[in-house]
């Protein structure tokens, strides 16, 4: 039994916060734990090494279900998008009870596009779980978070996973995790870190693979127990604590997660909030200053317990809380009593974003068929309560009548708002994603670059080089890790990246695999060729006919299938020449009276591409928009009439700057009518 200090369990009811319901038992749950049974840990890892499959594990070993529950699996990945993609998106807090001890975890994205959520969870834990694929070794993601660890004095402890693989090898995956620990220069206490080794997905860890039986958790436990210190804090002294996450409730407002730092606090008692930043964007040590303060108090209280976020009337140093009550809470600010003199702690490292695109306004002749045409003033609505939690994002008005700057860590950052707005019921338009680019004090322009491994059977390196060489990255080394495979590192601008992924896949055959880090600003390199063909652009509105559709595939790869609705303006292919060529899909077959017998034999018309949001992106050119709506995704020109689009393309060349900035034409009333304002 945990030594404890024993208050009322209440826990949210469904969707309203302001209800409370008390769960029957005996005895109500222990939740304030003394700081030496308390253990704040966080898995870390590259994309796809098991972090959320461990989770699973140590839910299972702690009994934290029944034994007759019915459990998904991947269960802290509670986000419909999570499940589909098979990926962590926000970092997740749960607790275990094991041998009278309470163990805070933290699950972490593995994605480089959502790291910034591991640097401020970090702040919160006192080691971390390293896992390595057995098999793949130290990835790019590997080397960001144990970096960021290493910097913030963590010892880590390694685990080993997938050790039960056919082509596993723990020795040589550990060898080089020990040379990757030495290369980022962890000192002798951190690399003379723990390890274990095992399976997460069969549930059994071991000290010894040679010697121990594989079989529960309990020597991660018991390692975790050994090896984790305990919260260095002080219960008696004034409180303090962090906030390093946030969440949004409608009814509550902003609710902030960190640790407790020191002391402890009740509900209602007063608080001061001080905000903080950095002097400017080099952050050095001691360099930023406290931009302002305000006197609150708490309203609620939770910690957690399991899954549950638990209602409590005290919080304690030394436990990860959450809580509510001032309105401008955000993350780095220091929450403490009044009594504290100078409160204020070190602002905490927000990812600055690498990528930008525009949310425009859907103005296609189909707006409102499939969901809800936004206004301005509500896509800037639903950007403001995205930024609420969403602290790497930023959005700027530069003034268009139309649409907003939304600017995130990558590609898939901003893929995954759109589809959330998509399931919405919203639909937008948005651009193709482009770099961010910065000038230095020489006026140089740089810009974002990112370290890149590939991994691809030896019969399609050269042409693997080949595409990268074109897209101006710099091969660093080269490897065999034996099987015939061979692993690629290069150091290569995050534009020349924007749209490689399927193409890569294509070209390796769906055999290769391909990782990126962003690792900082660079010279600027020289233009990358984004797309070597054209557009098949619709000039007549209607629905596509079998018979044209037969004629215009031998002129490219089709997007649209017979009767579909078309307007003009959409894009219904890739043209297999550089330009676009002008069609138009909806014509239909004259007839006649006269017939011979195998003039209607059906050659047959080809599979037409499925674009997903994520290729749309990726192959949309500077003059063209994505189309988003809940039931389908189009291509079209930014401006719809082809003669206006002319002009705009050659007003666009004189003035050196892409089409897409130019504001496009109000909704036509009908399919028609012209757009109003375009001149015929």
């Amino acid at each position: 039994m945990l030594d404890t200090v024993w208050y009322t369990r209440v826990t949210l009811e469904s969707g309203n916060p302001r209800a409370f319901c008390v769960v029957p038992g005996k005895d109500p749950a222990p939740l304030m734990t003394r700081v030496e049974k308390i253990r704040n840990l966080a898995i870390v890892a590259h994309i796809d090494h098991g972090k959320t499959t461990l989770i699973d594990a140590i839910f299972r070993a702690a009994h934290v279900f029944r034994e007759n529950q019915r459990v998904e699996e991947r269960v802290m990945d509670n986000n419909e998008l999570e499940r589909e993609r098979g990926i962590t998106i926000r970092a997740k807090h749960c607790t275990v009870e094991w041998g009278g001890y309470l163990i805070n975890i933290i699950d972490t994205p593995g994605h480089a596009d959502f790291s910034g959520e591991v640097e401020r969870v970090l702040s919160m834990v006192d080691s971390v779980l390293l896992l390595v694929d057995a098999n793949e070794g130290p990835m790019p993601q590997t080397r960001y978070v144990l970096m960021r660890a290493l910097r913030l004095g963590l010892r880590p402890i390694v685990v080993v996973n997938k050790a039960d693989r056919p082509n596993a090898d723990a020795n040589a995956a550990l060898e080089r995790t020990f040379d990757l620990f030495l290369e980022l220069g962890a000192n002798d206490t951190q690399a003379d870190f723990p390890v274990i080794y095992g399976s997460a997905l069969h549930g059994w860890m071991v000290r010894d693979l040679a010697l121990d039986t594989p079989q529960g958790l309990d020597a991660l436990f018991q390692l975790i127990i050994d090896e984790v210190p305990a919260p260095p804090v002080d219960r008696e002294a004034p409180f303090r604590m962090q906030v390093s996450t946030l969440a949004w409730n409608d009814h509550l407002g902003r609710i902030g997660c960190g640790r407790v730092l020191q002391g402890s606090h009740r509900v209602g008692d007063p608080l001061v909030r001080t905000s903080t930043q950095w002097r400017d964007h080099h952050r050095r040590v001691g360099e930023w200053d406290a931009t302002g303060q305000e006197q609150a108090r708490s309203t609620h209280l939770w910690v957690m317990r399991g899954l549950e976020r638990v209602e409590v009337e005290e919080i304690a140093a030394g436990d990860i809380v959450w809580i509510s009550g001032p309105e401008e809470i955000t993350i780095g600010d220091t929450l403490a009593t009044p009594e504290l003199e100078s409160p204020a702690l070190p602002p905490l490292e927000i990812e600055e974003p690498t990528v930008s695109m525009f949310f425009l306004v859907n103005t296609s002749p189909f707006a409102g068929r499939d969901g809800k045409v936004l206004t301005l003033r509500q896509m800037k609505e639903r950007l403001e309560r995205e930024l609420r939690v969403n602290v790497a994002l930023r959005v700027e008005d530069l003034g268009r009548p139309d649409g907003v700057k939304v600017s995130g860590r990558g590609e898939l950052h901003l893929g995954i708002l759109i589809e959330e707005m998509r399931r919405e019921g919203i639909e937008l338009c948005v651009s193709r994603p482009e770099v961010i680019t910065k000038r230095d004090e020489h006026g140089n322009l740089l810009e974002p670059l990112e370290q890149l491994i590939v991994n691809i059977p030896e019969e399609f390196q050269g042409i693997v080089i080949e595409k990268l060489a074109k897209r101006r990255g710099e091969i660093v080394s080269m490897s065999h890790t034996g099987t015939r495979v061979i692993t690629l590192e290069y150091e290569i601008p995050t534009r020349g990246l924007i749209g490689y992924r399927a193409e890569f896949l294509t070209d390796t055959r769906g055999l290769g695999l391909m990782s990126a880090r962003f690792v900082g600003y660079g010279p600027w390199r020289g233009e990358v060729v984004h797309r070597t063909r054209g557009s098949m652009v619709a000039t007549e509105s209607g629905d596509a006919t079998g018979w044209q559709l037969e004629h215009l595939q031998a002129r490219g790869t089709l997007f649209v299938s017979p009767m579909d609705r078309i307007y003009q303006g959409l894009i219904v292919g890739e043209n297999s020449r550089p330009g676009d060529l002008p069609c138009n899909p909806c014509k239909k077959k004259q007839l006649t009276n006269h017939r011979q017998s195998n003039k209607e034999v059906d050659e047959g018309l080809d599979v037409p591409r499925t674009l997903t949001l994520d290729s749309a992106l990726a192959w949309i050119a500077e003059d063209e928009l994505v189309e988003v709506t809940p039931t389908a995704t189009r291509l079209r020109k930014s401006i719809l009439d082809p003669a206006a689009h002319k002009h705009a393309v050659r007003q666009a060349a004189e003035r050196g700057t892409p089409v897409v900035s130019a504001t496009p034409s109000p909704p036509a009333a009908s399919l028609s009518l012209p757009p109003v304002g375009v001149r015929r």
